[in-house]
């Protein structure tokens, strides 16, 4: 049998189980999970999300593991469903529905898929409430160490850890380094709050925050935040730009092919001296394409790499964010129930993951230019958020409990012990409580949590850990071709977009390929 650990057991985890389950080799695999319940992951547990909080991915898009998601959520009890607001006649195949839902899925799907091997003949042990502290090569195998001792020999260890957040330790009363250190838990009071960040984590810390003091409800067609009275709550979201998000647009799945951004196409661009310039000229053909009059509004045909983001955001930029995201609205449930397709939205919303596969090879230069543009337009697209969440901010604004700040450029961000000063070139704001929810960073081997690979990482000088196409370890003696990395924050460095449950699948299936093939060509260049 082929001997495998995997650490961490949320859709990573569970789709790398699946994957390798479907090579048709015999497997002993154990799972180790540091929580008390295997197969929920971070985002969708009772500790890190509430049941306000919704998923940003529909049925349709998510891989099933067992069963599909729509099929599950069917067969559900009324009474549980409704539970989480969800009415059965409403359930389709594009609803978001709450995160702590779909960890609920997750872990059935586990449970069932566990079920299932071992009636094929398989060994799989799940190790719960097991903290995995160290991996350490010995002769040919790995072995693993948690606080119950050692574990293995294992031919392969899986790193599925999942988002990486500052420690809850770091969280005060008045402090909360990310959505995820405590404050679900927390009691708010009803003062100045600030949030940095506007994507859907910062509106999930918002609504977080508002449900200790107020209840949404619906009024016919709208929905109303009644807040308790005389009370001093004001929630602040902010950014460099202090646009919000748009609502997540109607599109046909699976994707449709490109006309011009193909991968062939984006691969020829990497040989040539100006490898941004030239994928650009592609993104540029590929919107003419799909939507002239998109291009010709814009003035897509005088734009480059350079001017692109900002002849995109301008518009909304100079507009009432909350104005803007009330138009946006509307036009997209128009959208959704007339199936529309916008086709520049479209052509973005496919153009990012191949886009992708050039990044980890543009020159210093490219990658800077290309952080400060394009990535920026791609992630406002593939970053839309629920409906209901665009929802929940009007209503939170309509009730005088929610404003928006632009920060610009140049700020200064200074924490005291019970309050966070913000100066901007124009105004100070105080917040008696400040969290920052600006997502997940890209990790280091200096972050690495398991003393011995950390080491092993920095000895092979790799300040960010190198991989090959099955997502194994290159050039660290004793690791190897033993160790995968399937954690998404030590992948973020050359692929940007590598979020989300689909890439979770997706990294899986890489795995799964390896493992039945031995399959070592390096994916990039660090």
């Amino acid at each position: 049998m082929m001997k495998v650990a995997i650490v961490g057991t949320g859709p990573t985890g569970i789709y790398c189980l699946q994957q390798l389950l479907a090579t048709g080799r015999d497997l002993a695999v154990t799972l180790f999970e540091k929580g008390e319940k295997a197969g929920i992951g971070m985002p969708y547990s009772p500790e890190h999300a509430g049941k306000f909080m919704l998923a940003n991915i529909a049925s349709i898009e998510i891989p099933p593991v067992v069963e599909p998601y729509l099929d599950w959520l069917q067969a559900q009890p009324e009474a549980r469903l409704v539970s989480f607001g969800l009415e059965p006649e409403d359930l389709d195949d594009r609803q978001f529905t709450p995160r702590l839902l779909l960890g609920e899925y997750y872990r059935a799907q586990l449970l069932a898929l566990v079920e299932r091997a071992r009636e094929g003949g398989h060994q799989i042990d799940i190790q719960e409430s097991t903290e995995v502290l160290d991996i350490l090569p010995h002769q040919e195998v790995l072995q693993v160490k948690t606080a119950k001792g050692w574990h293995g020999p294992f031919d392969r260890v899986i790193l599925a850890t999942g988002h990486d957040f500052p420690d809850e330790d770091e969280a005060t009363r008045s402090y909360y380094p990310s959505p995820w250190s405590g404050l679900i838990e927390a009691s708010i009071p009803a003062v100045p709050v600030g949030i940095m960040g506007t994507s859907l984590s910062s509106i999930d810390a918002a609504m977080a925050v508002a449900n200790q003091h107020g209840r949404f409800r619906r009024k016919d067609d709208d929905l109303c935040f009644d807040i308790a009275p005389d009370t001093g709550l004001h929630i602040t979201l902010m950014s460099r730009s202090g646009i919000l998000p748009e609502a997540d647009f109607y599109c046909p799945i699976p994707y449709h092919p490109l006309a011009v951004l193909t991968d062939e196409a984006v691969a020829r661009c990497a040989s040539g001296s100006c490898p941004l310039d030239t994928v650009f000229d592609l993104v540029r053909a590929e919107i003419l394409h799909a939507d002239p009059a998109f291009a010709l509004r814009i003035g897509l045909a005088g734009l480059d790499a350079d001017s692109f983001a900002p002849a995109y955001f301008a518009a909304r930029e100079a507009a009432d964010p909350f104005r803007w995201a009330r138009r946006n609205l509307e036009e997209v449930e128009l959208n959704k129930a007339d199936k529309v397709t916008v086709p520049w939205r479209y052509a973005l919303l496919r153009m990012h993951e191949k886009v992708e596969a050039i990044v980890s090879e543009l020159p210093e230069a490219d990658r800077e230019r290309f952080d400060a543009g394009l990535k920026k337009v791609f992630v406002d697209n593939y970053a839309a958020v629920p409906s209901e969440s665009i929802r929940r901010l009007l209503a939170l604004r309509d009730a005088g409990v929610l404003s928006v700040l632009a920060l610009g450029e140049d700020y200064d961000l200074k924490r005291e012990p019970s309050r966070t000063r913000i100066k901007t070139q124009m105004d100070e704001h105080v917040f008696e409580v400040f969290i920052d929810a600006r997502g997940q960073k890209a990790l280091t081997s200096n972050d690495m949590p398991f003393p011995s690979l950390r080491e092993a990482l920095l000895q092979a000088d790799q300040e960010v850990p190198e991989v090959a196409e099955d997502y194994s370890l290159i050039d660290v003696p004793g690791y190897a071709g033993r160790l995968t990395l399937a954690s998404i924050p030590y992948l973020m460095h050359d692929r940007p977009f590598v979020q989300g449950i689909t890439a979770c699948h997706d990294i899986a299936a890489a795995i799964a390929v390896g493992a039945a093939k031995g399959r070592r060509r390096r994916l990039a260049a660090a």
